[in-house]
């Protein structure tokens, strides 16, 4: 069955980096658009970062645009996001999400997705 596993998050301090990693299983990676997702405490999940089935569009929420970069490895089957500068509102559990995509293009929605991982927790402390 089609799986999507995060791992690479962690306790940071703020000004940090971490680098979060998707790995997809159970489907043809390269036909699916990817995209990043976080919920902090008490609050909905919220679109972070996005990028198309060919890897060469990317879209970024305002918050993280310049600190976070979303990419993927087709050969891996993975998806990456490099978070730099971290901030203490950063901190969420982060969720990767995958739909398939027959027009190349990116997707912002959590309705757009239908596969969603089970989440890694990213804190960053003051």
């Amino acid at each position: 069955q089609v799986q999507l596993v995060e791992s690479g998050g962690g306790l940071v301090q703020a000004g940090g980096s971490l680098r979060l990693s998707c790995a997809a299983s159970g489907l043809t990676f390269s036909t699916y658009a990817m995209g990043w997702f976080r919920q902090s405490a008490g609050k909905e999940r919220q679109f972070v970062a996005a990028i198309n089935r060919r890897g060469d569009s990317t879209y970024y929420t305002d918050s993280v645009k310049g600190r976070f970069t979303i990419s993927r490895d087709d050969a891996k089957n993975t998806m990456f996001l490099q978070m730099n500068s971290l901030k203490p509102e950063d901190t969420a559990v982060y969720y990767c999400a995958a739909t398939r995509s027959w027009l190349g293009g990116y997707y912002t929605k959590i309705s757009d997705y239908n596969t969603w991982g089970q989440g890694t927790q990213v804190t960053v402390s003051s």
